[in-house]
């Protein structure tokens, strides 16, 4: 735990405040759920000693200012230097708020307020949300797989640490089946012998067009390739991994003496993209399925169902919600997702680093689609760069094409930030060795180091 830093779903509270605790309570129920641990910083070092009575009483104050009520679960988290007091907050179904009518979301460490255009959307979401707990009408216990529950027992026991002797107590507690053992939505999309008998729309599409248009090599109406996926999710995603990885064009590149494959996307950027497809789609929708275009130049991911909850193009790279939060925990244990909400980020990244563009997101009432392009417009940037973000990235570029930049550039680079986080984006890079700070006040530029 001193190990991990804080984020979407991990808060440090160095006391038992009674208001943060009730904020961080009511933003975390809002979103995906998430731990609180008492007694370590923000750094996530050792704090206050906290004692259970007073966490209980701080615990039972806030929950007082929650509405409607959170439930709550403790837990002991031990480190080395002893024992911390967790609290796990489970994803809610319903939209909660502080008794001063404030309505929260978890935002990386903190916890934002929502516009009253962000709560109308996600009460929305939060009406629907229990979809994938829905008993499938006709569907039988027979109908899922025990060779897909077993790989998938077995992924989540190496990933996690934890087994189970009751197959069927874990699987109505992960929303699999209902008490009576039926499968649910999610159940049949995760483990069903043929899901797409019960959801014709589950399935995927993928479709290669010669050109640059949704045309046949002699401009007529018509597609080089086209395949239909079908089966449980991770199989999806599976299948289609692979033929994108046969239709992908590989070229290379030699390192020393290591010849380093490059395929025509970066294949973390293709499978980000891929997944959060499968995993965040409206099931909900009929007669659309996932659809996956590539064309010469660009390959587009377009997957049914706007947006969830408050998420927008604007915050899409911050922020984190989950229409489908039982399917993404599927894939999380299957290992199709490393990190919860990190894989924006990280798609990104690896366009820029690749010297393409950034993908590009589109937001429509009732489908997102994801655009990447395949054109090398920018140098490739080293691998070392991997641990700063997107707009440090982008600076380096520049650095790359320009040769140096100054302040006023990387304003002009990245206008929707303030300029003192850009400032503090220099001063890191510089203090990591990376660029070399030329000159005084507003002469100042910065070269690769």
């Amino acid at each position: 735990m001193l190990q991990k830093k804080p984020g979407q779903r991990l808060a440090f509270l160095a006391h038992a405040d009674v208001l943060l605790l009730a904020e961080t309570l009511v933003a975390m129920a809002n979103g995906d759920g998430g731990q609180i641990v008492l007694g370590l910083d923000e750094a996530g070092h050792l704090a206050d000693n906290i004692w259970e009575e007073e966490a209980e009483a701080a615990l039972r104050e806030a929950a007082r200012t929650c509405r409607p009520p959170i439930p709550t679960e403790w837990q002991t988290v031990s480190t080395r230097q002893g024992e911390l007091i967790g609290i796990n907050v489970p994803r809610s179904p319903e939209l909660h708020s502080l008794d001063d009518g404030r309505v929260l979301i978890r935002s990386g460490v903190n916890n934002r307020p929502l516009t009253g255009a962000e709560i109308r959307q996600l009460a929305a979401n939060k009406n629907t949300a229990e979809f994938e707990t829905e008993v499938v009408p006709g569907a039988q216990p027979d109908d899922l797989d025990p060779a897909i529950i077993d790989e998938y027992l077995n992924k989540r026991e190496a990933r996690t640490g934890l087994s189970t002797s009751s197959r069927s107590q874990l699987l109505f507690e992960i929303g699999a089946t209902d008490r009576s053992g039926q499968p649910t939505m999610a159940g049949i999309l995760l483990f069903g012998r043929n899901p797409q008998a019960f959801l014709p729309q589950s399935g995927l599409v993928f479709v290669r067009f010669p050109g640059t248009e949704p045309r046949d090599a002699d401009g007529g109406i018509g597609y080089g390739r086209r395949d239909e996926v079908s089966g449980p999710i991770a199989r999806i995603v599976e299948r289609a991994w692979n033929i994108l990885l046969e239709e992908m064009r590989v070229g290379a590149k030699v390192n020393g003496l290591e010849r380093e494959e490059l395929t025509e996307y970066p294949r973390f950027a293709v499978r980000e993209a891929l997944v959060n497809a499968v995993a965040h789609r409206d099931y909900r929708i009929n007669g659309r399925r996932i659809e996956i275009r590539m064309y010469s130049d660009r390959l587009e991911i377009i997957s049914p169902g706007g947006l969830p909850g408050y998420i927008t193009v604007d915050n899409l790279v911050e922020e984190h919600f989950s229409r489908n939060p039982r399917l993404v925990n599927g894939l999380y244990q299957w290992g199709y997702i490393e990190e919860l909400g990190l894989g924006i980020d990280l798609m990104i990244e690896e366009m820029v680093q690749a010297g393409h563009d950034p993908p590009v997101f589109k937001a429509l009432p009732h489908q997102f689609i994801v655009t990447l392009t395949n054109k090398r417009e920018r140098p490739m940037i080293p691998k070392w760069t991997r641990s700063m973000n997107e707009r440090q990235t982008r600076a380096l570029t520049y650095i790359q094409e320009n040769g140096s930049i100054t302040n006023r550039e990387y304003r002009t680079l990245c206008a929707d930030v303030s300029p003192e986080t850009l400032r503090l984006d220099l001063v890191d890079l510089v203090d990591r060795g990376v660029l070399l700070k030329i000159g005084a006040k507003k002469g100042t530029y910065y070269i690769l180091k």
